[in-house]
């Protein structure tokens, strides 16, 4: 039965890890012996994992892979990916394999504006609001310069700071909506920081006499419609061999009826983006970035227009299949954890030590590929042939097959169709 405690934070990580067992494990044994050897055996590491957050009692690993060939405008890549999930990498692998020899991917950022707001009430004169704040915008920006300056010697800093009366949908309600560029840093910590110096200005600068402002909160939007990056491929249609089943004209037809279905219909638009973020997350997680922050950001890209969509699109024009994505990535290549846990800055260094710019390209490119892949085993082998065959693995683990069990399974699955029934009888029958 769950019990409550006081000070735990306090305790050491041996005594959290001791009350979690005596509290929560019959076998206390087991429990710690599973905790503990997840422990880094380098004890400046395991530290350094420790301090990322609070509470800490041990380290929770994901894979952490490649998918290679990928062709970016030009340029080789190996993209690192840290995920779970059976097939990802193998369906990026082969989607860079099948484009490497059609020209590659092609990649453009179009735009690199982050967005964050200081909400709060006001119950005057809204046209006299408007007026102060014309004449005190200036004060906001220049009262903020000793958070900015460092940014601006960069070539970010602050783009625009507008006054929104949001009053019709709740009574008395504005915002101050600025916008930043962060140059190679997410920024979270700098939007947020200039947001909470402007609130602290202009409420000191709107005289009470003029109405009463009561500042709400100050915190930066995830929402990046204007941090947006287009990543795409073509080719002639002719070009368009996947497997034997379909001829490239009909493949053509099949895919793009596939992207219109998940431009109209949320059910399955819903899945079709959640692919498309397998491969965006794994090199999100690998690169040391917020995955929930570009989660967020990109299905609220999605249903921008009112209704959920596709983040991908296709068309077949003059004889030449076109695949593309557009999402907002709000991706840094400095501060946070990108230059602090050393995988991050593995994964960095592989691609290159690419700016923010290149990042978001190469991030685009990944979720493109994991797109065209799903779509392709879809609309012929369909999904769950090359999904199972990459779960096998996992079943057998789960079975705790021997290495010769696992060898003779493979053998045995290569012309066997994979369920998870189907696997524990073939390993009965080999058993008995």
């Amino acid at each position: 039965m769950s019990k409550s405690i006081s000070g735990f934070s306090k305790l050491s990580k041996n005594q959290k890890i001791e009350w979690i067992i005596k509290t929560y494990f019959e076998n206390s044994d087991v429990a710690e012996n599973i905790i503990k050897q997840y422990w880094n055996s380098n004890e400046r590491l395991q530290q350094l994992h420790d301090e990322f957050i609070e509470n800490t009692i041990t380290n929770f690993y994901l894979p952490f892979g490649i998918a290679p060939n990928f062709l970016i405008d030009g340029e080789l890549f190996v993209i690192p990916m840290a995920i779970e999930e059976s097939s990802v990498i193998a369906a990026a692998s082969k989607a860079a394999k099948f484009w490497l020899k059609r020209g590659g991917f092609k990649a453009e950022v179009i735009a690199t504006v982050k967005t964050g707001q200081v909400h709060f009430t006001f119950d005057g004169d809204v046209e006299k609001l408007n007026s102060k704040f014309e004449s005190i915008k200036g004060n906001l920006i220049s009262e903020a310069r000793s958070i900015t300056q460092n940014m601006e010697a960069r070539g970010g800093g602050i783009v625009a700071i507008d006054l929104i009366d949001k009053s019709d949908s709740i009574p008395n309600y504005f915002q101050l909506h600025a916008s930043f560029k962060t140059k190679d840093a997410m920024g979270a910590n700098f939007i947020n920081s200039c947001l909470e110096q402007f609130a602290k200005t202009f409420k000191r600068e709107v005289d009470p006499s003029l109405g009463s402002v009561e500042i709400i909160m100050s915190i930066l939007s995830n929402y990046v419609p204007d941090c947006l990056v287009r990543a795409e491929v073509s080719c002639p249609i002719q070009e368009l061999k996947v497997g034997e089943s379909l001829s490239p004209q009909l493949f053509a037809e099949k895919f793009i009826r596939a992207i219109e279905i998940a431009e109209i219909e949320p059910y399955r638009a819903v899945t079709h983006n959640k692919g498309i973020m397998n491969g965006i997350d794994a090199v999100v997680l690998a690169t040391g970035n917020d995955f929930r922050a570009i989660e967020a950001g990109a299905h609220a890209y999605a249903a921008r227009n009112g209704r959920y969509s596709s983040l991908t699109h296709a068309t077949v024009e003059d004889g030449i299949f076109k695949f593309w994505i557009e999402i907002p990535l709000a991706l840094g290549t400095v501060g946070g954890l990108t230059r602090l846990h050393p995988l991050a800055k593995i994964a960095l260094q592989m691609l290159g030590n690419p700016t923010a710019v290149e990042l978001m390209k190469i991030t685009a490119v990944a979720g493109l590929a994991q797109n065209f892949a799903a779509i392709s085993s879809l609309i012929t082998t369909g999904i769950q042939q090359g999904h199972m065959k990459m779960h096998l693995m996992n079943i057998l683990n789960e079975l705790e097959a021997s290495d010769s069990e696992k060898k003779a399974m493979v053998s045995h699955f290569k012309t066997n169709v994979v369920t998870h029934n189907s696997v524990v009888e073939a390993l009965e029958n080999i058993r008995s």
